[in-house]
């Protein structure tokens, strides 16, 4: 199966296999590796899955009828994340997908030859994933979230909300290409709009709290999440510690 046959956008619509809409009877059952960066019990990755099986569901592809789909919850941890990608990758499925840069990196140290379809990423290019938006190359495609320029609009949003503003603390993911790319676009607006901006990293709960407890101690800050697995996965937390 060639990795240009295929469509996805996990979080707003499905992944499309055009092959045949109905199997034929006796054809092989494919196989389909999920690799999600949350919990199980995550209801916003939760939602997603559920879109994601109801298009293939309407395409004529059915979980355990004629498609095996095997999923793997890494609950934002960067070492399951690696161990998931390998047993996906030794189950030798026919395509794997990826929402976002925190699970198709390892995915692709892990093989350069299953296809990998990814969602959300905002820089594939930057990331390494492919060689260009136009051709791709390799075993990886998909659909950017966003390109890092929007990233600069955030901060030009914030201080037109609080023109009093002066710091800005920004939550990214350090460890993907993402992350960086986010932080230095908004840093590059920064002087223009006399906000000083500071990165904060979102590897785990306690970091988050302590960083986000002492940048509030000085007044006239703001908060900036940029996006990410991890942001997602703690947004809870994110959206407490703002509203203290």
């Amino acid at each position: 199966m060639k990795r240009r046959q295929f469509i996805t956008l996990l979080g707003g619509a499905a992944l499309a296999w055009p092959l045949a809409a109905s199997a034929q009877q006796g054809e092989r059952m494919r196989r389909i590796g999920v690799l999600m960066p949350s919990a199980a019990d995550d209801a916003e990755y939760q939602a997603r899955m559920t879109a994601f099986l109801q298009g293939l569901a309407q395409l004529g592809w059915l979980d355990g009828r004629n498609v095996r789909i095997d999923t793997r919850w890494a609950v934002a941890d960067a070492d399951r994340i690696r161990k998931y990608a390998a047993e996906l990758v030794a189950l030798a499925p026919d395509v794997i997908l990826a929402p976002g840069s925190a699970t198709t990196g390892p995915l692709l140290q892990a093989t350069r030859t299953i296809p990998i379809v990814f969602a959300t990423i905002p820089d594939p290019v930057g990331a390494g994933f492919v060689e260009s938006l136009a051709r791709p190359g390799g075993n990886a495609t998909g659909f950017i979230a966003f390109e890092y320029g929007l990233s600069a609009k955030w901060l030009e949003l914030l201080k037109q909300i609080a023109p009093g503003v002066t710091r800005a603390a920004i939550l990214r993911d350090s460890a993907v290409a993402s992350g960086i790319g986010q932080f230095g676009a908004i840093q590059s607006v920064a002087p223009s709009v006399g906000v000083e901006v500071s990165p904060v990293n979102v590897r785990d709960a306690a970091e988050i709290e302590r960083a986000v407890a002492a940048f509030a101690r000085a007044s006239n800050g703001g908060l900036i999440v940029t996006g990410s697995a991890l942001t997602a996965v703690h947004r809870a937390l994110i959206v407490t510690l703002a509203a203290r």
